[in-house]
């Protein structure tokens, strides 16, 4: 038999650096490492209760596709989120992997030249040089965990961290977030089914072993703890939103058993604003009235920022506009800025 049984379709197979390898040439320091450590430590004081005056608020672009501006609208960012610190516990968003529905952009990590040559050595290096920079400026980050293997090179600069709605119900993904040490949220699902959110809390809460790797990329029997830090997320879903306070009860009542004091985080975007950036703010004061009102169960929210509002169409060799997202539409950094002080303003106005 001439022809192979495997790996017919494989153009490639290309050996990555080990995660040890990475970390070694990017060390974290040790200025990042007590930034992440305070920063987790401070999110799980929010879920389970310990802290029920400041709202958790995950902000920054749809995706990074440029260090210059990331790093311009950090050093923006930093500067609110001293400021509000009181009653926001702020998170810039630093998204380097982007699940696609059929084709499209798959993210920094994967095609970092944006040019389609899915030079993915060079993109984790900079997806870790992007994070301990933004660490650096004493700002923590947020992202979304899409591969499995990605956590061995970035998961220790990441102070909470999301698996997003087409990766919910992915057995695999539970399993990691089982094991990985910050918070996690989990979106319900793209069509809105929330059971799928719940469920997920479930299996991340219990021990599990499974296949992933090393610090030295050896194939390995990952056995994990469970992880005692879950939360939902509500972003809506098949074209309806579920951030008023009827979708917020029923979430209340569907993770009641789970033991976790504010288990519900509401993202802005996506569905919840029926995919019009704009409407992004609607939902954010809609979200902190109901947390003025008494609705404790709420943790904090989500929005999609850059430093210029709305999207452009990524095409390769075609020039970029500075600041501008090329996946989901954002706010702008000016309506980003007055939103969060009007959020922080009404938290101090919450009836005792």
């Amino acid at each position: 038999m001439n022809r192979p049984l495997d790996n017919q379709h494989v153009i490639e197979i290309k050996a990555l650096p080990s995660p040890r390898a990475i970390k070694t040439k990017l060390p974290i320091t040790d200025h990042a490492g007590a930034l992440v450590v305070e920063t987790r430590e401070a999110i799980r004081r929010i879920l389970h209760g310990a802290d029920r005056d400041r709202l958790v608020v995950i902000v920054g672009p749809c995706s990074i596709h440029d260090p210059d501006a990331a790093y311009e609208y950090a050093d923006r960012l930093k500067v609110t989120a001293d400021s509000l610190r009181d009653r926001l516990l702020i998170v810039m968003r630093t998204y380097f992997e982007k699940p696609r529905t059929t084709i499209g952009w798959k993210g920094l990590i994967n095609d970092p030249h944006l040019d389609g040559t899915c030079d993915i050595a060079v993109g984790m290096e900079l997806a870790r040089t992007i994070l301990l920079e933004i660490n650096r400026r004493g700002l923590p980050c947020a992202t979304e965990l899409l591969d499995p293997i990605s956590p061995q090179y970035i998961a220790d600069l990441i102070s909470w961290t999301a698996i997003g709605a087409r990766t919910t119900e992915s057995q695999t993904h539970r399993e990691m977030a089982s094991g990985v040490s910050m918070p996690v949220g989990f979106k319900n699902g793209t069509e809105g089914s929330l059971q799928v959110a719940v469920n997920a809390m479930i299996s991340a809460r219990t021990p599990h072993h499974f296949l992933g790797i090393n610090a030295d990329g050896q194939t390995s029997i990952i056995k994990t703890l469970g992880n005692p830090d879950r939360h939902i997320v509500l972003r809506g879903g098949g074209g309806k939103t579920n951030y008023d306070a009827e979708h917020v009860a029923k979430a209340e009542t569907a993770v009641a058993g789970e033991g976790i004091a504010r288990p519900i985080m509401i993202d802005c975007s996506h569905d919840n604003s029926s995919k019009d950036h704009r409407r992004q703010a609607l939902v954010a004061r809609e979200v902190v009235r109901q947390f003025q009102e008494g609705r404790s169960s709420i943790m904090g929210l989500m929005l999609e920022s850059n430093l210029f509002p709305g999207k452009q169409t990524w095409q390769q060799g075609k020039a970029l506009a500075h600041g501008v997202s090329i996946t989901d539409a954002c706010l702008g950094w000016g309506e980003t800025e007055q939103l969060l002080g009007e959020l922080a303003d009404a938290i101090v106005a919450k009836p005792a």
